[in-house]
């Protein structure tokens, strides 16, 4: 069994702060953390960051300059810092991970439940 608990989320003004964190527990033998997506009423969700195999940092157009997504293996803890946040920032984010077979293909991939981020004046 594998968890993933994101924390951080809360109400900022635009302009402000927020560093989110997501925690794997569990049965992470072979996880790896991947990245986080964000997602608002009516609209499907999106990929904001993420750490492809190769260790490059993919960001969405819409963040890129803002955020900066980071991962401590050793903790088994991915974060995502968001800076200068904006009012359509707003969103559940939800981060993910894989777990990969011995070849290294994807065998399933975990989701949080989600930190929501309100960025309102």
């Amino acid at each position: 069994q594998v968890q993933l608990v994101e924390s951080g989320g809360g109400l900022v003004q635009p302009g402000g702060s927020l560093r989110l964190s997501c925690a794997a527990s569990g049965s992470i033998f072979g996880i790896t953390l991947i990245g986080w997506y964000r997602q608002v009423p009516g609209k499907e969700r999106e990929l904001v960051a993420r750490i492809t195999t190769s260790g490059r940092l993919d960001y969405a157009e819409s963040v890129k300059g803002r955020f900066t997504i980071s991962r401590d293996s050793a903790k088994n803890t991915l974060y995502l810092q968001m800076n200068s946040l904006k009012p359509e920032d707003t969103a559940v984010y939800y981060c993910n991970a894989h777990l990969l077979t011995s070849k290294g293909s994807v065998d399933r991939v975990y989701w949080g439940k989600g930190t929501l981020v309100t960025v309102s004046s």
